[in-house]
């Protein structure tokens, strides 16, 4: 009798181990992270985001975001994003920046409209390194 495993290991391969780690889903807090980092690092404009803001969020993106692309800077890279439903149909998010050695922090607020669509309603951020 032979058993047939669903198996992501190679032929031949015995040990557990998986090349990544596991996979946790990617929720919609892991998008606008991504999005809201490269706004305010210059690497895209704020009208970008034009769509996916309510209320204060587009006016704090202006404020937050450079006058230019940061080309003589180290970009920054998303480290760890996280996540807390204090509600129905709302996300508080925060992100862990690094650029270098240098570390920075991202809080957003997200909501979902009665179309179901999530949208940016705040975003604070510590100064990019």
């Amino acid at each position: 009798m032979t058993r047939t495993r669903n198996t992501t290991r190679p032929p031949g391969r015995h040990d557990q181990r998986r090349p990544h780690g596991p996979r946790t889903p990617r929720g919609p807090h892991d998008w606008f992270a991504e999005r809201l980092l490269a706004v305010v690092s210059g690497q895209r404009p704020v009208h970008s985001l034009l769509g996916h803001t309510v209320g204060q969020a587009y006016d704090q993106l202006v404020t937050l975001a450079p006058a230019g692309p940061l080309r003589d800077r180290l970009r920054p890279v998303l480290h760890r994003c996280g996540r807390f439903h204090p509600g129905p149909g709302v996300i508080e998010a925060f992100a862990r920046i690094t650029t270098g050695d240098r570390v920075s922090a991202m809080a957003f607020r997200l909501e979902q409209g009665p179309d179901l669509r999530w949208r940016c309603a705040a975003v604070e951020m510590s100064p990019l390194p």
